[in-house]
């Protein structure tokens, strides 16, 4: 299957569906984009009202780092966390731009470049189709961090793009379970992201997304005790219009999932979530361990946000074999946002 190139086609539509080979590049400026009663819109609305964002998730056994980049147009936002499971350190930090002043996400999701300045302060993704390098860079005035993620090796990223509402749509990119190496400089310490057997996940979405939406959102990557690399994205509540987004990755051959339920007490921030898809094959619950928040209420656009770090238990029934997880660290998420 040949990789497509752009995602708007001549008609000024997006083409649905999961893309195996991915997509080149968003080319939203060419979408035909109109309101409820079928009035076209023109330049200045598609480039407000498209949003795009990029997560980046690094995890190990002993540090977990989450890193977002989130283009609003009206505000944007960077936040940069980092635990440590050993001696129990929890930071993070935050930043807003109004208008988003200093940040800019390029419309190619495997090339081009994401970034978000305040001052001294920078988030930098950087993708490069060849060789295959996803760079991170983020300078803060207590956190320095320079990594790379491997996506030239076996990858296989689920790419799709689903209806939002009745003239919206949403594009992303999900792959989990990457070969991570670096060097991160916090709290008076240095630590060496390969030494500790780290790996990536990279969350790549843009699109017109609902005026109210929500998801839940689940994501691991880890190594089984045989070695073999295991990453999976699970969500529910945004892209499910006539496919979805569940997957998983077992030494970065992609496996998909059917629909996902979540099951938790948004008011019980400590209690444990369970994750089961139709299909079967997820057979799950998640136990927090922490949590970074943000509630921002503006009238035209709002936020509550909650993503937790915490450990996995349970079971992944594949056609061979039976996976078991016994407490390996990965993150979840509820999310209600009003664009």
């Amino acid at each position: 299957m040949a990789r497509k190139q752009q995602l708007i086609n001549a008609q000024g539509q997006p083409s649905f569906g999961v893309f195996e080979d991915g997509i080149d590049d968003i080319n939203y400026r060419d979408y035909d984009l109109r309101n409820a009663m079928d009035k076209r819109l023109g330049a200045l609305a598609k480039r407000v009202k498209f949003n795009q964002f990029q997560f980046i998730g690094i995890t190990s056994p002993s540090l977990l780092i989450g890193i977002a980049i989130v283009d609003l147009k009206l505000v944007s936002n960077a936040f940069v966390y980092c635990y440590d499971v050993v001696t129990n350190t929890f930071e993070e930090f935050s930043f807003l731009q109004p208008f988003a002043r200093g940040t800019h996400i390029d419309t190619q999701p495997n090339q081009g470049s994401a970034s978000f300045r305040k001052g001294r302060q920078s988030v930098t993704i950087r993708a490069t189709s060849r060789p295959g390098v996803r760079s991170v860079d983020v300078q803060l005035t207590s956190l320095q961090l320079s990594a790379t993620i491997d996506e030239s090796t076996s990858y296989q990223p689920l790419a799709i793009c689903t209806r939002a509402g009745y003239q919206g749509w949403v594009f992303t990119q999900k792959s989990n379970a990457l070969v991570c190496n670096g060097q991160l400089h916090w709290q008076n310490r240095q630590y060496d992201l390969h030494q500790l057997k780290a790996l990536a996940s990279v969350d790549w979405t843009a699109g017109y997304m609902r005026r109210e939406t929500f998801w839940n959102w689940g994501s691991l990557s880890c190594f089984l005790p045989d070695g073999r690399r295991l990453g999976f994205n699970l969500a529910a509540g945004v892209n499910e219009t006539g496919f979805s987004e569940n997957a998983l990755w077992l030494d970065g051959r992609l496996i998909k999932i059917d629909m996902v339920d979540f099951q938790f007490d948004r008011y019980q921030p400590k209690h444990a979530w369970a994750m089961t898809s139709n299909d079967g094959i997820i057979r799950l619950h998640f136990e927090p361990q922490g949590q970074r928040r943000e509630k921002i209420n503006g009238g035209v656009i709002a936020s509550n946000f909650t993503q937790h770090f915490g450990r996995y238990y349970g079971e992944i029934h594949l056609p061979n074999e039976v996976i078991r997880l016994d407490g390996e660290w990965g993150f979840s998420e509820d999310h209600y946002a009003k664009w």
